[in-house]
């Protein structure tokens, strides 16, 4: 079809005197983008075109009285200006192109537009950075409660760790062979003593395995059971056990106190031990404690049992490791190097690696107490 041919509208100059001898700058612009003091109430409603569809009605309002009023300021600037008076038609309309896109970003303007929307535009960006800032403040302050909380021991939180679970196990290892030649490693490792990055992360690894492999498993397998209190702090004591099976018997289940047909006697004995370093307490070392149980309870307690004295067990074999080494006279980081590239190499460490392993998979895999 044909194009339309563009409405246009003159802008003269405001000194009609006769001895002006300033030119008469004819400017063609699209009518709808002009809004003139003399149109009609229809044309001071906002254009559909415009980018406005999230903004209220008081808003649309508001921004096309400013609109009226910078198209007002840069008409009598434009009729005023001497040095602009030999441009051409085209340019004019070039200029005047910004005006159905001033709700837009400055740079879409000339520099003179800029400037008269300078207040209009930097008005929204200010009410983003309001709303940036105060979402830093509030990530500062939870930020702050977080560390606050943690170091009042409230509560465990550490980075997740990208680590395979693999290295967080060699870590561990490591950690158990420097403690067993120097017995004030781990209580420094959990006291904030050392801060280097090696020991944290040692620190961070020994919290992974309390954290996210051992603890929910034991929680998961005392909250489908019907343990009684008494029994599993029994348990959670004595890092040895052993489950005998017996002539059976139908009687009060010593782990759940239901009515079971008893044919297993479970044994607990050695030291009791702290969780963290690891120091073993000497205080009724020889203690021992029988107990009969179903199978059921019996076969969760085979399973409790391993997980919850994996740590420690491992720490025993570490132990045991260093007292066998014959070397004496070498720095304590060479000697532990030395013994771990030795386990590693022999695959004593992937070993203990699988077996936890094993122990988790029994652990997730225990069927819920009827």
């Amino acid at each position: 079809g044909k194009r339309k041919r563009l409405n246009t509208s003159v802008l003269y100059d405001s000194d009609e005197s006769e001895d002006s001898d300033i030119l008469v700058r004819k400017v063609f612009a699209k009518r709808q983008c002009i809004m003139d003091e003399d149109e009609s109430s229809e044309e001071q409603q906002p254009d559909k075109t415009c980018p406005a569809e999230n903004v209220s009605i008081n808003r649309k309002q508001k921004v096309f009285a400013k609109l009226k009023e910078l198209a007002r300021q840069r008409a009598t600037r434009t009729s005023c200006s001497s040095e602009n008076c030999e441009d051409s038609n085209g340019e004019a309309e070039i200029e005047e192109e910004p005006l159905c896109h001033l709700p837009l970003t400055p740079t879409e303007g000339s520099e003179t537009d800029s400037d008269s929307m300078k207040d209009f535009i930097v008005e929204e960006e200010e009410d983003d950075d309001d709303s940036t800032e105060h979402v830093k403040r509030l990530l500062t302050l939870l930020t702050f409660v977080v560390v606050v909380l943690v170091n009042s021991g409230y509560i465990a939180f550490f980075p997740v760790s990208r680590c395979d679970h693999y290295v967080h196990f060699k870590r561990i290892v490591k950690a158990f062979l420097i403690n067993a030649i120097d017995d004030t490693f781990l209580s420094s490792l959990y006291d904030g003593t050392r801060q280097k990055k090696y020991a944290q992360d040692m620190l961070l690894s020994l919290h992974y395995l309390d954290d996210r492999f051992i603890q929910p498993r034991l929680e998961n397998l005392i909250s489908r059971s019907r343990w009684k209190d008494r029994y599993k702090e029994r348990v959670d004591c004595y890092p040895d056990v052993r489950i005998i099976l017996k002539n059976p018997k139908n009687m009060s289940c010593q782990a759940c106190e239901l009515n079971r047909y008893c044919k297993f006697n479970v044994l607990l004995s050695g030291k009791l031990y702290n969780s963290r370093t690891l120091e073993a307490d000497d205080f009724m070392s020889d203690d021992k404690q029988v107990l009969q149980v179903g199978m059921v309870c019996a076969n969760r307690t085979r399973v409790y049992h391993h997980l919850k004295h994996f740590k420690y067990k491992l720490y025993v074999d570490c132990s045991s490791v260093t007292e066998l080494d014959g070397v004496e006279d070498e720095p304590v980081k060479d000697t532990v190097e030395r013994l771990f590239s030795q386990l590693e190499d022999s695959g004593w460490i992937q070993k203990r690696y699988n077996d936890l392993e094993d122990y988790m998979n029994d652990a997730d895999s225990f069927q819920e107490e009827k």
